[in-house]
């Protein structure tokens, strides 16, 4: 038997209400004046999507507090890198700098939550919308729709620089790694593994599973 959207434990209103107003919020400074225009929206746009679409779904799937603020979480990474591009964030320099790295490391977040934040959409979805049951079955598949999705974000920076050649470097952001590619994919496959081991018996709390 399925889990039914009322079962989940989404955050309160004025909760939900404020996490909408600081992630619309930040989408909006970071488009005033973003240090390249073409990255920005390529970066956010999945941003410019994904909000209104929870938003239009909320009243019939609602989805769980946790979900929420990891949603919200992804976002902000996402806006932060679109603003700035990831190669040139100053967190990223900071990070460079203190833990004495030889590039910026913001896109190597990126892709870590990549993993970690989807890894809990896919595993809400497959509880919730199919007859999926907790065990071997759905780890594997939540897994593997992290790769999955990783696998076609790189499908993507590859068509971009196809489509916009030099223009599209900043999207790519591969600072000269010529294993970015699959560095990019082994950190979204941490990430996904990590929430996994981290957020599972939470989630299943808000989900009606405990």
């Amino acid at each position: 038997m399925t889990t039914t959207a009322s079962i989940a434990r989404p955050p309160s209103r004025i909760e939900t209400w404020l996490l909408v107003a600081i992630v619309a919020g930040a989408l909006l400074i970071s488009g005033v004046a973003p240090k390249d225009r073409l990255t920005w929206f390529m970066e956010v746009v999945w941003v410019i999507v994904g909000l209104p679409l929870v938003m239009l779904t909320w009243s019939r799937f609602p989805l769980t507090r946790l979900l929420c603020w990891l949603l919200a979480a992804h976002a902000l990474v996402l806006i932060y890198g679109g603003a700035y591009t990831y190669a040139e964030t100053p967190l990223g320099f900071w990070m460079r700098d203190t833990f004495g790295l030889v590039r910026n490391p913001w896109d190597r977040v990126g892709h870590f939550m990549q993993g970690f934040v989807p890894a809990i959409l896919a595993r809400e979805l497959l509880l919730r919308c199919t007859a999926l049951r907790r065990g071997g079955w759905l780890v594997y598949l939540v897994l593997a729709s992290a790769l999955s999705f990783s696998a076609l974000f790189e499908l993507i920076e590859w068509w971009a620089a196809l489509v916009y050649g030099a223009q599209a470097d900043a999207f790519l952001a591969t600072q000269g790694d010529v294993w970015d590619t699959q560095w990019d994919m082994f950190l979204c496959l941490c990430g996904a593994a990590l929430s996994l081991l981290l957020w599972s018996r939470l989630h299943d709390r808000q989900i009606g599973l405990q």
